[in-house]
């Protein structure tokens, strides 16, 4: 049984590393748990590697807010200490302090 350890956390502000865009993890899969065809709409040369965790973002960018699921490799920590404007951070988390949200409740 292969496990690995989520390197980010509930309420964790990250960014993208190639494309212009910050979110909050608000959920973590310990692989890869989409659909086959929103796999393959990624360019192939740019896939991720499915063995790896993927992260569920409440994101934001210049023009819009959005949700995005993003693979490990391709986020970073965000040391900006700016919190993210997404409409929906309320309803699930707290205060932000120190590049974190915190939790509202406990999630399983």
């Amino acid at each position: 049984m292969h496990t690995q350890s989520a390197k980010y956390h509930l309420g964790q502000v990250v960014r993208h590393r190639k494309h212009p865009f910050r979110g909050v993890v608000f959920d973590v899969d310990p692989e890869f748990s989409n659909t086959e065809e929103w796999y393959e709409a990624i360019p192939e040369d740019s896939r991720p590697v499915k063995d790896q965790p993927f992260y569920h973002l409440l994101a934001e960018n210049d023009q819009s807010f959005y949700v995005a699921y993003v693979s490990e490799q391709n986020l970073v920590a965000d040391y900006s200490g700016d919190p993210v404007d997404h409409p929906d951070i309320s309803e699930l988390f707290g205060a932000f302090q120190d590049g974190s949200y915190e939790l509202h409740f406990q999630m399983n």
